[in-house]
């Protein structure tokens, strides 16, 4: 698997601390606490997890060529729960 990506808090700059790893074990994470911005970003591979990067410096491809998917939701933590902020009207967590 590979682990370079994975989401991050999210504040004054892109792509901020925390680093948010797409793997883990449940209960061993980052404690999640009120006032908590981050992004989750999940990605899939079909086929193998070797990536590489187009020449644009920003696209990445599946080595095999096999179907990837990227999402990505911001969440915000809060005294009376999660709001997923990216959520469509209507679905919102």
């Amino acid at each position: 698997m590979n682990t370079d990506f994975g989401g991050h808090g999210v504040g004054r700059i892109m792509h901020g601390d925390p680093h948010i790893p797409n793997d883990g074990r449940a209960h061993r994470g980052l404690p999640l606490r009120a006032g908590l911005v981050f992004a989750i970003e999940p990605w899939f591979m079909l086929g193998t997890d070797k990536i590489y990067t187009d020449d644009d410096g920003w696209t990445l491809r599946s080595r095999d060529g096999s179907r990837g998917a990227h999402a990505e939701h911001t969440v915000a933590v809060t005294d009376d729960g999660p709001i997923v902020l990216s959520a469509r009207a209507g679905r919102a967590g």
